[in-house]
């Protein structure tokens, strides 16, 4: 006997609710996983990203999982290894992961103060007793944020070899302190006399109380260097990528991490981050061998 198809249908689903299989068994939850940069400790990386995560979740109808790891690396590898589908990366470790975990941005955050897709990396000293020009930091102790940072180590360690340091030498002493917090509380604190951090950042940590602008000097400042990007794996299926490209361009008047209030997230490319390439291209770095 042939069945027709209504008929084929409704054997099936009998058969299905007669084993005590639901429907839903077979329904999968969507959860978008999302990943970010440790530019301050974890869990205030996740506080400060939890109002712009739960719009996101809000607007694609998505579950919305943050992660934050130990270091930019990290995210990398949590990309690389399917563990997270989009992940907000500094510049340079957004290069990185473009090579090594097949990346490509596709955003960049619009600050409702500023509305530019650029900020520079910023060398600060202590003013009581530091260091007031780069000459008087030779033989000085100096903090870098992490080797995957742009702003914390690309841009600043190129822009000093271009006026004749060489940053491993003209120091006695160079360290990496995992965050960008992290290396302004270091000088706050005298345990290093300058470092290399994220103009934004250390106007936020300002604007928080966490130090005060006027006991620090600024001393050097990098050429311009592209927003951070967000950034989702190639493989994403097409359908999720416009889900959460249109909601992050809507979501306005939230505030995100050291960037202030939103005003949306705006479209960008991979290739706006050539600049950056040309930079790590410019200190002889093997994108490739690092890992």
């Amino acid at each position: 006997m042939t069945l027709t198809r209504k008929a084929w249908l409704n054997a099936a689903l009998t058969l299905v609710l007669a084993s005590g299989v639901s429907h839903t068994a077979f329904a999968q939850t969507a959860e978008l996983r999302v990943g970010l940069i440790p530019s301050e400790d974890a869990q205030a990386m996740i506080r400060a990203s939890q109002q712009v995560m739960a719009q996101l979740a809000a607007k694609t109808g998505m579950k919305v999982r943050p992660f934050v790891a130990n270091d930019y690396n990290g995210v990398i590898e949590a990309m690389r290894a399917g563990k997270i589908d989009v992940a907000y990366f500094g510049p340079f470790s957004y290069v990185l992961a473009s090579q090594l975990a097949e990346a490509e941005a596709f955003a960049i955050p619009v600050s409702k103060k500023s509305g530019q897709s650029s900020y520079q990396s910023i060398l600060i000293t202590k003013k009581d007793g530091g260091a007031s020009t780069l000459a008087q930091l030779q033989g000085k102790t100096f903090a870098f944020v992490d080797p995957s940072s742009a702003s914390g180590h690309l841009f600043p360690k190129a822009g000093l070899k271009s006026e004749g340091i060489a940053t491993d030498t003209y120091f006695s002493r160079v360290i990496f302190s995992g965050s960008h917090d992290a290396s302004i509380l270091a000088v706050a604190n005298g345990k290093v006399d300058a470092a290399a951090v994220a103009e934004p950042i250390f106007h936020n940590a300002v604007a928080k109380g966490h130090v005060k602008a006027e006991d620090f000097r600024i001393v050097w400042r990098s050429q311009a260097i592209p927003e951070s990007p967000m950034a989702w794996r190639k493989s994403l299926d097409a359908a999720t990528k416009q889900k959460v490209a249109t909601a992050l361009a809507d979501i306005k008047g939230l505030p995100w991490g050291d960037r202030g209030e939103l005003n949306g997230f705006a479209a960008t490319t991979d290739k706006a981050y050539d600049v950056v390439r040309q930079t790590a291209k410019a200190l002889d770095l093997d994108l490739g061998a690092m890992k």
